[in-house]
């Protein structure tokens, strides 16, 4: 082995956490030739789990390796854990599947195009951040976090600002940054009716008792999607949460005329959003 080749292995090691992703162009960037790369793999050192993406050898990659990969180590565009997945991990699904095979991410762009073709048996399903929130809290909430994956560090004052939180993952606690339960559930609600049932959501919601009213209200008058906000109402009517009395309706943007949801459900009057029928009193 040349001293060369040490080196860089050595900074290699000191660089790129085990288990962890990084691109062809990462490598390139640190001055790994394809040469090189390709002496790596052959010698053990990387693994290729997709075409020109590489990691140093750990246990079965999964999906938590991945994200953490594309939020602390590739720092392109951010991509958030959200909406069920965020609201699965901090336990607010427990009556859901246990067996995550959805993983929903928000973010500004899409995913790079190799999360696709990795070796695992969930999906990743990605979503527009800034279709569904004005000032787009992720963009400027992830720099907010300050997380270091070497390091673990965190340099930031207030973790919890613009609805996003982390949690440590893994043996040496690598940060998985998500939504909070606020900015998830408005997520949620997002994908009634097409992907996700409002019975589902109801239960959801009625397991919410403790929500930040401070962190709803930011959220709230952010959210572009007029069906999103009067959904949130409509259910955190029908559960009368103690946080729901702090909210201030009046700043809150709830356009104008009916939205029909569900193809012959029952108006309501409040909100003028169709709801199923067999959507039955609380």
């Amino acid at each position: 082995m040349t001293k060369r080749i040490k080196g860089k292995l050595n900074q290699l090691e000191q660089t790129l956490p085990e288990g962890l992703l990084v691109d062809a162009a990462w490598l390139q960037k640190r001055g790994y030739s394809t040469s090189l790369r390709t002496q790596y793999v052959a010698a053990g050192w990387l693994e290729q789990p997709a075409r020109r993406v590489y990691r140093r050898p750990r246990e079965a990659l999964t999906w938590q390796q991945v994200v953490i990969s594309l939020q602390t180590i590739l720092l392109g565009d951010p991509h958030i854990v959200g909406g069920r997945t965020a609201l699965e991990l901090q336990g607010y699904a427990h009556f859901l599947p246990q067996k995550t095979q959805e993983v929903h991410l928000y973010g500004p762009s899409p995913l790079p195009t190799w999360v696709a073709k990795l070796p695992l048996d969930v999906r990743f399903e990605h979503h527009n951040s800034r279709k569904l929130f004005r000032n787009d809290p992720i963009t400027y909430g992830i720099s907010s976090l300050k997380l270091n994956v070497l390091t673990n560090a965190s340099t930031s004052n207030d973790p919890l600002q613009r609805g996003l939180t982390y949690q440590p993952w893994g043996q040496w606690d690598w940060p998985l940054t998500l939504s909070t339960p606020e900015r998830a559930i408005l997520e949620l609600l997002d994908e009634l009716p097409q992907h996700e049932s409002f019975h589902q959501v109801d239960k959801l919601m009625e397991g919410l008792p403790n929500l930040s009213p401070r962190r709803l209200q930011k959220l709230l008058v952010d959210c572009h999607s007029v069906k999103v906000k009067r959904l949130f109402f409509f259910f955190a009517d029908r559960h009368k949460h103690a946080w729901l009395k702090q909210l201030k309706k009046k700043e809150i943007d709830f356009g104008t005329g009916n939205r029909m949801l569900v193809e012959g459900g029952k108006l309501d009057r409040t909100y003028q959003i169709t709801v199923p029928e067999d959507l039955g009193a609380v």
